[in-house]
C-alpha cells in the first residue's frame, strides 16, 4: 500500500516537473511576458531625417497606446524601446545590439533610412529576430528574401517608375535625377534607369551629391548644364530642400518630384515660397480620406497632438501590421510563430492598403501614388 502511494507521489512529481518545464519553455522568449511584449527600435530622432521620425513615431505610438488601452494583444500590453542613431549606420547596428542582447527584445519595429536598415541584417539572422517594417523601399530589403524582414511600404523604384510614367504623360520627356551618393540614392537610381528604358527615354540628366558634404552648388550647376525639363530629387529632407530653393532662386523651372521619405509638413514648410508645385510620391493613403484605414486614423488619433501627415499614418499603418501578425500568433507566442503569422496574411485589406506576405515574398503593399503641393502648403492628391 505503501509502495503503491508512492508510486502515485513520484508521478505527480514527474508530472509537475513536467509542466513546470513546458511553462518555462512557453515562457523562455526573450520580450515576452504574461503581461508585456517588449519591442525595440533604432532611428534618427535627431539628424537629418528627425522630422519625419517624429511624425512616424507619433502615428505608431498612437496605435500601440490603443490598443494597449483596449486590453493589448492575446492579454498582453505592447511596450516599446527606442534608441536614436542620427541616421547613422554604425550607430544603428550598435542599438540593435543593446536592444536584443541587453534589452532582450522580442523584436525589432520600424527602423528608418536604408543604410540603417541593411546593416542590420547579420544580427537578425544571428539571433532569429523578426524587423518589422523597415521605413526603407529599398530593393535590397525585399530581395533576395530575407526571412525576418517584413516590408510594409512600396519600393523606392516602383516610386520613382510612377514619376517617370507621370512625367512622360503629360509630354516631359527630358527627366533628370539628382541622387545621393549612398545605396538608398543607387537604389532610386537603378529604377530610373529602368523607368526610362521602359518608356524609351533618355535621361537628361543622372547628379549625384555627397551624403555627409552635399555640394548644392555643384548640383545646380550640374542642371543649368542639362536640358532637363523635369528633375526627381532623392535625398533627406533638409537638402532635397536646399536643392530645390537654389535651383528656383536661380531661375530654374523644371517640375520637380522627390521620394516619400519627405512627405512631411515640416518638409513643405522648410521650402517656404518654392513649395507650391512641388511633387511627392506617396506610400500610404492619404490619413484625411473617408476610407476606413482613413476613418480608423482619425478615431485612434483624435485627441492627442499627432500630425494629419502621410508620415504619421506610415507610422500607424506599421504598428497596425505588427498587431496583426501579433494577434495571429495566438497567446503562446514565439519569433518563429510570429514569422509564420505574418507569412499567412495573403492579401490583407487592412482598410485601403492591400497587404501581401508569404514564404517567398515579405514585400506587403505596392501601393504608390502621386501629390503635388499646393498654395495651402498641403499635399495634393
Amino acid at each position: 500500500m505503501r509502495k503503491k502511494k508512492m508510486n502515485h507521489l513520484i508521478a505527480g512529481l514527474s508530472l509537475s516537473v513536467v509542466t513546470l518545464f513546458v511553462s518555462t519553455i512557453a515562457a523562455a522568449e526573450d520580450g515576452v511576458t504574461d503581461s508585456t511584449i517588449l519591442l525595440g527600435q533604432t532611428v534618427g530622432v535627431t539628424g537629418p531625417i528627425a522630422g519625419a521620425v517624429k511624425e512616424m513615431q507619433a502615428g505608431a505610438n498612437a496605435y500601440f497606446a490603443y490598443v494597449n488601452k483596449n486590453g493589448g494583444v492575446n492579454g498582453r500590453k505592447i511596450e516599446l524601446i527606442t534608441l536614436d542613431d542620427k541616421f547613422d549606420a554604425t550607430q544603428a547596428y550598435k542599438n540593435a545590439e543593446t536592444l536584443i542582447k541587453k534589452d532582450h527584445v522580442f523584436a525589432l519595429f520600424q527602423s528608418r533610412g536604408t543604410p540603417t536598415s541593411e546593416i542590420l541584417f547579420p544580427l537578425l539572422n544571428e539571433h532569429k529576430i523578426p524587423l518589422v517594417a523597415p521605413s526603407t523601399g529599398a530593393v535590397v530589403m525585399h530581395q533576395p528574401l530575407h526571412r525576418y524582414v517584413f516590408n510594409v511600404r512600396a519600393k523606392y523604384q516602383d516610386e520613382v517608375r510612377k514619376a517617370v510614367e507621370q512625367f512622360s504623360t503629360i509630354g516631359l520627356k527630358e527627366v533628370g535625377i539628382i541622387h545621393i551618393d549612398d545605396s538608398f540614392g543607387h537604389d532610386a537610381l537603378e529604377g530610373f534607369r529602368a523607368a526610362e528604358n521602359s518608356f524609351k527615354l533618355k535621361p537628361a540628366a543622372m547628379i549625384k551629391f555627397d551624403r555627409l558634404k552635399p555640394d548644392v552648388a555643384a548640383v545646380v550647376h550640374a542642371v543649368k548644364a542639362s536640358n532637363a525639363k523635369a528633375l526627381i530629387i532623392v535625398g533627406a529632407a533638409p537638402v532635397t530642400a536646399d536643392i530645390i530653393k537654389s535651383l528656383r532662386a536661380g531661375g530654374n523651372t523644371a517640375q520637380i518630384m522627390t521620394l516619400s521619405n519627405n512627405a512631411t509638413q515640416g518638409f513643405i514648410d522648410s521650402l517656404g515660397p518654392h513649395a507650391v508645385g512641388i511633387m511627392v510620391s506617396q506610400v500610404m493613403p492619404a490619413p484625411n480620406l473617408a476610407t476606413q484605414l482613413g476613418q480608423e486614423f482619425k478615431q485612434v488619433t483624435k485627441g492627442t497632438t499627432v500630425p494629419e501627415s502621410y508620415s504619421a499614418m506610415e507610422g500607424f499603418v506599421s504598428a497596425k501590421v505588427l498587431v496583426e501578425g501579433l494577434k495571429k500568433s495566438g497567446r503562446g507566442l514565439t519569433r518563429d510563430g510570429f514569422v509564420r503569422a505574418l507569412e499567412s496574411m495573403h492579401k490583407n485589406d487592412i482598410g485601403g492598403i492591400l497587404l501581401t506576405y508569404g514564404e517567398k515574398d515579405h514585400s506587403g503593399s505596392e501601393f504608390v501614388e502621386l501629390t503635388i503641393i499646393n498654395r495651402d502648403k498641403k499635399f495634393l492628391r
